[in-house]
């Protein structure tokens, strides 16, 4: 379970997200070196890859195939027409005895053609992604999304099942590009007794590992309606370890307006 994007009306300041709502592929060079590692070996090193927003909400990396260990690549096994892109070439990534199944992408033929000579890696193809010498997660950062954390006064209600389950008058709000606004509560605003931890657990590039929160009202248990970071990103520390709840499994009030 993630935190939910809504893409339905890209904002105006992201040409990414406004093609590829539009049906094309936007194609941009990055300035960040990025390496993939798989079993403890570099296996692409590049200082100039494309950022290739295929579909929206976020981009994927392509390398230089000059950087990239292609003799870890067999041969294409089967192809598949991708929409903008065209013919993708499936291939192997191989690494002794690892192995990753059409792990590796190619567009020999692309109707965009800086594409011809660049190799993608599937995200979960290799063990792991570095910008620059700070390893990333679950998908590149989009240079289009911004995060603010603004410390508020606003008056926050939650209720579940009919029972006010959080109040708080020092939230902290998080604003993240097109993504809709959360409020993060103080612990001791919260009816932590009412709270359970869950097994579920979610990793966002820009936050990092949300851990999950039940609500057990009366004899009902509402599963995951909540979420806390624990050890945040840096960019993110000013949520570490406050409380969010979903707009969608609670009744979440903000200054006397519902949400």
């Amino acid at each position: 379970m993630a935190e939910p994007y809504d893409v339905s009306s890209p904002p105006s300041g992201h040409p990414a997200l406004a093609a590829t709502d539009a049906g094309a592929v936007h194609v941009e060079t990055s300035t960040k070196r990025v390496r993939a590692m798989l079993a403890g070996h570099v296996v692409a090193d590049s200082a100039q890859p494309l950022l290739v927003w295929e579909r929206p909400h976020h981009p994927a990396y392509y390398f230089p195939r000059q950087d990239v260990r292609t003799e870890l690549i067999g041969p294409a096994e089967r192809t598949e027409h991708r929409a903008g892109l065209g013919e993708a070439h499936l291939h192997t990534l191989k690494l002794g005895e690892r192995e990753a199944p059409e792990g590796v992408i190619t567009y020999p033929d692309s109707p965009i053609e800086r594409l011809r000579d660049h190799v993608r890696f599937r995200w979960k193809a290799v063990d792991s992604w570095f910008e620059e010498d700070e390893e990333i997660y679950v998908h590149p950062r989009d240079p289009y999304t911004r995060i603010d954390i603004l410390v508020s006064s606003r008056h926050v209600r939650a209720a579940i099942g009919g029972v006010m389950i959080a109040e708080s008058h020092q939230p902290r709000l998080l604003f993240e590009t097109n993504v809709p606004t959360r409020c993060y509560l103080p612990k001791i605003d919260v009816r932590m007794d009412l709270l359970e931890p869950s097994e579920t657990r979610t990793r966002c590039p820009y936050k990092g590992t949300a851990e999950y929160y039940s609500a057990r009202i009366g004899d009902t248990l509402h599963p995951d309606v909540a979420w806390s970071y624990r050890t945040p990103f840096p960019e993110s520390q000013k949520i570490a370890g406050l409380i969010a709840f979903h707009d969608e499994k609670a009744d979440l009030i903000v200054d006397d307006v519902r949400h």
